[in-house]
């Protein structure tokens, strides 16, 4: 019989994940490591090599650290689920003028949901991650996120939709760590090899990191079907041709193929009339919000308003803001203004370190 009884580790293959499950492993834990195969790059597009958590050579990898330390491991088969929900969804958020935040749905919704299914299969009492984050039970006796010690690696952003009855059984054996003391753990225990493995920032099942051409290979016939439209002032004067409303995203500036003679940003998508409309930096900025699909952690609700920092994508510093909970959505007002809040990404609101919850920007 182990020390802390049995859980279930997802690994994907990467360093995090692969030392979290040794951590556990080491601490007396009973481990099992769950690899999820998520998406299959052949479908998707993709002109380069198959990289990322859910390649082969990732799945070889998770399964040989495990073989190493003498625990069992699984590869769960998840494709239809994540592509029914989080792909899918992906899609239709960019054809309705949205920008879609695909890890939060995928965590909320697919891999917490089937690492308990599998964890209850296996008896397994917990589950673990190799999340920057940290957790723990309030007074008040919810289960409390808060953010990891690594300020640069912190992903309590992308957390905010796991539910109260799954964070009863969840760990974060990372969150007191910074990444170099992780990668020094993985030279430790003697992985070269896996210390030295680059991380990835792009969306796991786009290949290239070119969202516009999975949209076209997801899509047929998408150019015919919407075509180019007008980017237009906030005046309503025509200024130029776009390719078609679902590649653009609030805040772009780049690669918009038009010249003002001063900077210009996506300020807001019309979808019904396949229209994008550009402003400065000025009208970029907004001072209020309003979030839909909330999910609180901290406090069962808020039912009067409060100070929090808000975070309206997952590299934001945050802005000190004033909410107010109103039924199911949330009143933001920022403090100051905020530039490129893009419906259809996450907001997420913070006491401190504590995560208060989060929703989707209207």
């Amino acid at each position: 019989m182990s020390k802390h009884g049995r859980i279930l580790v997802a690994m994907s293959g990467g360093v995090d994940s692969s030392v979290a499950a040794v951590m556990l492993h080491e601490q007396g834990y009973e481990v099992i490591g769950l690899t999820m195969k998520t998406w299959d790059y052949a479908s998707s597009g993709g002109s380069s090599k198959e990289t990322g958590c859910c390649s082969l050579d990732s799945i070889n990898d998770a399964r040989a650290l495990a073989v190493g330390y003498g625990f069992p491991h699984y590869i769960l088969d998840i494709r239809n689920e994540f592509g029914d929900y989080v792909i899918d969804n992906f899609v239709d958020e960019y054809l309705a003028g949205r920008t879609p935040n695909p890890c939060v749905l995928c965590n909320t919704h697919i891999k917490w949901d089937a690492l308990l299914k599998r964890a209850d299969k296996l008896d397994c009492e917990f589950i673990a991650t190799g999340h920057y984050a940290n957790i723990r039970v309030h007074d008040n006796g919810r289960y409390v996120i808060s953010k990891g010690r690594d300020e640069n690696k912190d992903q309590s952003y992308v957390l905010w939709g796991v539910s109260q009855q799954n964070l009863a059984r969840t760990k974060f054996p990372l969150g007191s760590f910074t990444k170099s003391e992780i990668r020094q753990m993985a030279l430790d225990m003697g992985q070269l090899e896996l210390a030295q493995k680059s991380e990835s920032y792009e969306i796991c099942f786009v290949p290239d990191n070119d969202y516009r051409a999975f949209l076209r290979h997801k899509v047929e016939d998408l150019d015919d079907r919407i075509g180019q439209g007008n980017f237009v002032l906030s005046n309503g004067n025509v200024v130029g041709k776009h390719q078609g409303y679902p590649f653009y995203t609030i805040g772009q500036r780049k690669g918009l193929g038009i010249a003002l003679g001063q900077p210009m940003f996506v300020t807001r998508i019309e979808p019904a009339t396949n229209t994008v409309v550009l402003g400065t930096q000025d009208e970029l900025e907004k001072k209020q919000a309003w979030v839909r699909n909330l999910n609180l952690i901290k406090y069962e609700n808020i039912n009067e308003p409060m100070e929090a920092v808000t975070k309206i994508r997952y590299k934001d510093s945050g802005t000190l803001s004033t909410i107010q909970q109103l039924n199911d959505h949330m009143k933001v007002d920022f403090m100051h203004n905020v530039a490129g809040i893009a419906p259809g990404q996450s907001a997420v609101f913070y006491e401190g370190n504590d995560l208060l919850g989060g929703g989707f920007l209207m």
